[in-house]
């Protein structure tokens, strides 16, 4: 059962809409369910002799007599509505259980306590099967104006009691930093012109893939705009500065042809300037990406922040861990974006589903998480996909998602949870797609049988406790391939493996030889980074005047990724 709270200053304006056809005739018989008193409530769907007017002077009683009292000056946003719906698939509620809900919840949110005969008056219509719309004047009978300090919340905890009660699906409590849903106008329109999404909601994901992979403010408008999308910034009036930010879809516009706004904050919470500004610094040309020597380092970075965001979870560190969990959310829009193949759906879908988990009433150490942020945008412009790199970094992401929907359950986010459940059921399904194969290829490319029983003595040596499991493993061939690998990149195959598996507990790895396979993958090459350093001494301070590479277009902006229906 959702409630949805809100404020306008138009009685009969809502009224109107509450017992017309509708926007597509979708209101059959709106009546009146509950009232302040149903004696005193004209009720235009069962009255022919009721009209709107008289509803919305009773109702406005009150509101008139503290306009004239404060001299003409009517209460500002007076009018109060809450539309609260069942969950699909719930059975109907009848009108007598619908006039309790309505009973219940505007006592809860102080809208008309239980007994106050002073309280303000207000209505409930149902005009659907399955949800009723309440509306209230909030001007009581001594003047003054309710209480409804927290009223959505309260609305919420209330609906969770009914839910219970009246035996309907039980909804995630919230804790008001969920972006706002599409209103059935919106939807409505999507449907009208054949869109798959609402405009908001496309708009929020175009913001949120761009500003994870800008370095700045500047740039995060300036790619927006790209996209075709329309950008209107809000001056201070004093200083000048930007205050705050609309965007609009193309071809979004409204009944005169204008384009539709929505403004950052009201695409999601930390879409707002200012929650932009705390994980966009205004950097300087140099800290933008530049031509890396191996190309493979955005991979192996990220998956190394990756993993250390999984410590910051265990920390106990809660403004950190909700940083790094900020910053997860960043980086798996980059990694959508830079991978190819079929499991990128999926990768798409885990991003979009992580937003909700993203964010919660714990307030974000975004300094925390620098390490992690900048890997994920040194993704967001790599030009290639590494086979074993990539898996390894979406096998860190599996983990990541798990961990972070255990975090938010034990701290009783349950909307954050079941939204970082969702992403790591998205993430499963986009490995098991992806990796199968290049396991498969790495078993094809073993060492020969010397070489693969001095591994096998080398993970005695090194990892006694878990030898029997690791050799055992279907996935034991594909390890001895990426150990190999390893030595020839300079490494002693008993240090990956004791560093690897003292980084996180074996026990309760189904597969721990495939663990150990991706974890070792990510190890540098040290020849390589030998030879770079000693290319870099030889040649003095030409390389540091050298004129940088320009920083390219993210992956998130370029042009095939613009269609507003992917």
């Amino acid at each position: 059962m959702v409630p949805d709270v809100s404020t306008g200053s138009d009685t009969r304006g809502l009224i109107v809409y509450l017992f017309g056809p509708g926007r597509r005739d979708e209101h059959t018989d709106p009546h009146i369910v509950a009232a302040w008193d149903m004696a005193g409530a004209p009720d235009p769907g069962r009255d022919p002799a009721a009209t709107y007017t008289q509803l919305a002077k009773r109702l406005d009683h009150y509101v008139d007599l503290r306009t004239r009292e404060l001299g003409g000056k009517k209460p500002p946003q007076h009018v109060w509505h809450c539309p609260v719906r069942t969950a699909p698939g719930d059975r109907y509620l009848t009108d007598s259980e619908w006039a309790e809900v309505a009973r219940r919840i505007v006592h809860a949110t102080g809208i008309a306590p239980e007994g106050d005969e002073k309280a303000c008056r207000w209505i409930a219509v149902r005009h659907a099967d399955d949800h009723i719309h309440l509306m209230a004047t909030t001007v009581r009978a001594d003047g003054r104006r309710p209480r409804t300090h927290h009223d959505g919340q309260r609305a919420q905890a209330e609906c969770r009691k009914i839910e219970a009660e009246f035996g309907l699906r039980r909804l995630k409590s919230g804790d008001l930093t969920a972006p706002r849903t599409p209103t059935g106008a919106e939807r409505a329109k999507a449907e009208r012109q054949g869109q798959t999404v609402t405009a908001r909601h496309w708009l929020r994901e175009q913001a949120y893939a761009v500003a994870a992979a800008v370095h700045n403010e500047a740039d995060y408008l300036t790619v927006l705009q790209s996209l075709g999308i329309k950008v209107k910034t809000r001056l201070g009036p004093e200083t000048g500065d930007v205050i705050g930010y609309s965007l609009a879809a193309p071809g979004d516009t409204n009944a005169a042809g204008e384009p539709v706004w929505y403004g950052g904050s009201k695409l999601a919470p930390d879409l707002s300037i200012n929650r932009l500004r705390e994980r966009l610094p205004d950097q300087k040309a140099a800290d933008h990406p530049r031509q890396v020597a191996d190309p493979t380092d955005p991979w192996r970075h990220t998956t190394t922040a990756i993993q250390a965001a999984h410590t910051a979870l265990d920390s106990g560190e809660d403004a950190a861990a909700q940083g790094h969990l900020a910053a997860f959310g960043d980086a798996l829009y980059n990694i959508a974006s830079a991978t190819t193949g079929p499991h990128r759906a999926e990768l798409r879908a885990a991003a979009m589903a992580f937003n909700r988990a993203r964010r919660s009433a714990t307030r974000a150490d975004h300094q925390s998480a620098i390490a992690l942020r900048k890997a994920a945008k040194e993704l967001a412009y790599a030009s290639n996909e590494p086979g074993g790199l990539a898996i390894a970094l979406l096998f860190a992401t599996v983990h990541l998602a798990r961990a972070a929907a255990k975090w938010h359950e034990q701290r009783g986010h349950e909307q954050q949870s079941a939204a970082a459940k969702e992403a790591f059921r998205h993430l499963q399904a986009g490995y098991q797609q992806a990796a199968p194969p290049v396991l498969a290829d790495l078993a094809r490319r073993a060492p020969r049988a010397a070489t693969t029983r001095r591994y096998e003595q080398d993970v005695r040596v090194a990892l006694p406790d878990h030898a029997d499991r690791i050799l055992t493993d279907p996935t034991w061939t594909a390890l001895t391939t990426t150990l190999a690998h390893a030595e020839t990149a300079g490494h002693n195959p008993r240090r990956p493996l004791a560093e690897m598996g003292a980084r996180r507990e074996l026990d309760s790895a189904e597969h721990p030889a495939e663990v150990l396979t991706w974890r070792i993958t990510t190890q540098p090459n040290r020849r390589t980074q030998a030879a770079r350093s000693r290319s870099t001494a030889t040649s003095g301070t030409s390389s540091m005047s050298a004129t940088p590479h320009p920083p390219t277009t993210p992956v998130a902006a370029r042009p095939e990724e613009r269609s507003r229906h992917r």
